[in-house]
């Protein structure tokens, strides 16, 4: 093979570290850039909190003015604008510790400062270790509510709980089991470890006081006739089982007023804290925006340690302190440009979608990233960044900034309607129709087309099914 030289001329996207570090900012959530602030804090002896208001900085309006001017000029020569493209941050200047890191090395997790829920599981033990029973009971209890589900029902059969258990019980019978879960369907919640819905809503039936209205007509329905509720036919449901209208509908509000899954309750999950990012009010007829303090606190470099730089000399000390310098000067100035693109963006939603906040999401228009880009002159993945895990708190309650952006569907009139709109559209004719006879895909269709809004059949299922509302047939109620 011949070797030779060859030159090419190409581009290529090529990042600064500061370029990376700000991209990094710009992309975070409120707690992660919490937590980012306050590693550097701790990494960077530079940096400080500014807690005077009036050595705040606006970096809107005029350029940054870094309170480390008070070094001798010597100091600030040294110290690069600009850092080769291509390597990053870390390459360069020390991080802090990682959250998962102590001193001794060992593996710090967060879930641990976190107070813990009480799981269904650990309910049921509590209950049963309360009561005075042998181990063979025991054995036989925990095997049983291990097959218990978050939604309180045995999801092993019988059967196959006793066959498990004879391995490590001599002489053990199906008696022996029922008598085990039958205490624990006593616990609670009302209706645990049932085998069935049909189990399930008769536990719950049979521990309603004896005076409750109904209560054995209900307990008769569910065991024999629950199949029957699905078809909501009332007509051929009062023939079949033998009841009254009356009868029939105080026996099936009774039954409505129970609970199918009596485990969930107890199925907590991890509590998520949402900080809004901006605040967004109304004053004197005007809707403005403004940033949340608390999410950004004013950082400035300390002027003492700033001030020691006073040569220029190559020793390790003041190298560090010079590379810890420019390391603050870029995070402050990385942070003041990730709230300015945060307001503007935020800006222009709430200039945008002025109706949505006067009259509810049956306002919303539609928008999309682009149309936010052009007018800030901005790229689009810029603006995913900023819209990602951000909140804005509105007199409508905290809402994420990508629930403003929305496809669209025209209209007669040649104009356009937000997805966003026509849900909230089908949410309000299904709450506003008869129980009795409940709306149908085609006809909600049919009605927002009398509107001007041309929305097939199969998008206002795919809306319905979107927002979790059941089907025509399983929103039908005889009562």
């Amino acid at each position: 093979m011949k070797q030779s030289l060859q030159l090419r001329i190409g581009q290529s996207l090529t990042m600064t570290p500061q370029l990376q570090q700000a991209i990094k900012l710009l992309q975070m959530s409120t707690l992660d850039l919490q937590q980012e602030i306050q590693q550097a804090l701790e990494s960077n002896i530079m940096l400080e909190l500014d807690e005077e208001e009036s050595q705040a900085l606006d970096y809107r309006d005029k350029k940054t003015d870094n309170p480390d001017h008070v070094t001798s000029e010597g100091s600030q020569t040294d110290i690069p604008d600009e850092l080769p493209v291509d390597v990053s941050w870390e390459d360069v200047y020390d991080t802090a510790l990682s959250n998962n890191e102590d001193g001794s090395g060992e593996a710090i997790e967060m879930s641990s400062f976190r107070s813990h829920a009480e799981t269904l599981r650990e309910h049921l033990l509590w209950q049963f270790e309360m009561l005075p029973v042998s181990e063979r009971d025991y054995a036989i209890a925990i095997s049983i509510i291990d097959a218990v589900n978050i939604d309180g029902y045995l999801s092993t059969d019988l059967a196959d709980i006793l066959q498990g258990l004879q391995q490590q019980m001599d002489g053990l019978e199906m008696d022996e089991v029922l008598a085990v879960l039958h205490m624990i369907q006593n616990f609670d919640p009302v209706g645990v470890a049932a085998l069935d819905l049909a189990d399930c809503l008769r536990l719950q039936l049979q521990q309603l006081p004896d005076k409750t209205p109904y209560k054995t007509d209900a307990i008769d329905f569910v065991r024999r006739h629950l199949d029957l509720l699905a078809s909501c036919d009332q007509t051929r449901l009062m023939k079949r089982v033998g009841f009254s209208e009356d009868q029939l509908k105080g026996v099936l509000a009774l039954i409505r007023s129970l609970d199918p899954k009596p485990g969930s309750k107890l199925q907590s999950d991890d509590v998520e804290y949402i900080v809004p990012d901006v605040f967004v009010s109304k004053v004197k007829d005007q809707w403005l925006v403004s940033l949340n303090p608390d999410i950004a606190p004013k950082l400035r470099v300390n002027p003492f340690y700033s001030a020691l730089i006073k040569r220029a000399d190559n020793s390790q000390d003041n190298l560090s302190m010079k590379n810890h310098l420019q390391e603050a000067r870029w995070f402050i100035k990385s942070l003041h440009s990730r709230n300015d693109t945060l307001l503007r963006v935020a800006k222009s939603i709430v200039e945008k979608q002025g109706d949505f906040f006067e009259h509810g999401a049956i306002a919303m228009k539609p928008m999309v990233l682009r149309d936010i880009a052009e007018e800030l002159d901005l790229h689009e993945s810029t603006i995913s960044r900023v819209t990602t895990q951000k909140y804005m708190h509105t007199p409508r309650g905290v809402i994420e900034f990508k629930y403003f952006f929305s496809s669209h569907v025209s209209t007669d009139g040649g104009g356009e309607c937000s997805a966003t709109a026509i849900r909230a559209l089908i949410k309000e004719l299904v709450g506003n129709e008869n129980p009795a006879k409940p709306l149908s895909d085609s006809k909600i269709s049919d009605l927002l087309n009398e509107k001007g809004i041309n929305v097939a059949r199969r998008t206002i299922a795919k809306y319905r099914e979107a927002m979790s509302i059941p089907s025509t047939s399983q929103r039908k109620r005889l009562i």
